[in-house]
C-alpha cells in the first residue's frame, strides 16, 4: 500500500522554476528524509514522486498513472504540491466524508504551528488521473497572493523561497503524510 507525496521538476522556459514547482518537489523529498531521520518506519509505503513533463500537459503523469492503475486499490492518497511553498493554512482535500473527517483529526496536529484548515478540494495536474477514480488526493493550501507574481516568469527564482515557510510548508506535508501511511487501515473510498 502506498502513500504517494509529489511536485514535479520540469519548470516553463524562464526563470528557474523554483516555486513553480522547485518548492513542492523539495517539500516532498523533504517530508520523507524527516521520517527517516526520526528513525520513523510506517506501515504502508511512503514514495516520492518527482513529475515529469507537467508544463507540457502532465505527459509524465499520465505516463506513471498508465504504469500503475492496475494497483488502484493500493494507493491510500494521493498528494501534490504545485502552488508555491508560502505560508501554508491547510490542506485541500477530495475523497470521501469519512475520509475528509480522518483527515481534518490529522490536521489538529498541527495546532502548534496554526495549519489546521482542511479545504473542499484538492488541485494537481499530475495526481487528477488518480482523484478521477476515487483515490483520495491532497494538496497544499498556502498563502499564494504572491504566486502570480512570479508564475511563469524569470523571477521564478531562489529569491522567491522563504527558508522559514518552506519548513512549515515540510512539516505539513511530513506530517500528513507520515500518519496516514502508519493508519492502522487506509483512508475510506
Amino acid at each position: 500500500q502506498v502513500v504517494l507525496v509529489s511536485g514535479h521538476l520540469d519548470s516553463w522556459d524562464v526563470g528557474q522554476g523554483a516555486m513553480d514547482d522547485g518548492g513542492g518537489a523539495f517539500i516532498s523529498w523533504e517530508a520523507l528524509s524527516l521520517i527517516k531521520d526520526l528513525g520513523l518506519r510506517p506501515k504502508r509505503t511512503l514514495r516520492l514522486v518527482l513529475w515529469t513533463g507537467e508544463e507540457q500537459g502532465g505527459v509524465g503523469a499520465k505516463q506513471y498513472y498508465q504504469l500503475h492503475k492496475e494497483n488502484i486499490s493500493n494507493f491510500d492518497i494521493v498528494m501534490e504540491s504545485d502552488e508555491g511553498t508560502f505560508k501554508p493554512s491547510g490542506l485541500g482535500f477530495a475523497g470521501s466524508a469519512e475520509a475528509r473527517d480522518i483527515v481534518k483529526e490529522i490536521m489538529t496536529l498541527l495546532q502548534p504551528i496554526n495549519v489546521t484548515d482542511v479545504y473542499d478540494t484538492a488541485d494537481g495536474t499530475d495526481i487528477a488521473y488518480w482523484m478521477r477514480d476515487g483515490v483520495p488526493g491532497a494538496s497544499l493550501h498556502d498563502d499564494i497572493n504572491k504566486y502570480f507574481w512570479f508564475h511563469h516568469s524569470q523571477g521564478d527564482t531562489m529569491t522567491v523561497q522563504d527558508p522559514n515557510q518552506m519548513n512549515l510548508c515540510a512539516a505539513v506535508w511530513t506530517v500528513v503524510s507520515y500518519v496516514i501511511a502508519d493508519m492502522e487501515d487506509m483512508l475510506p473510498r
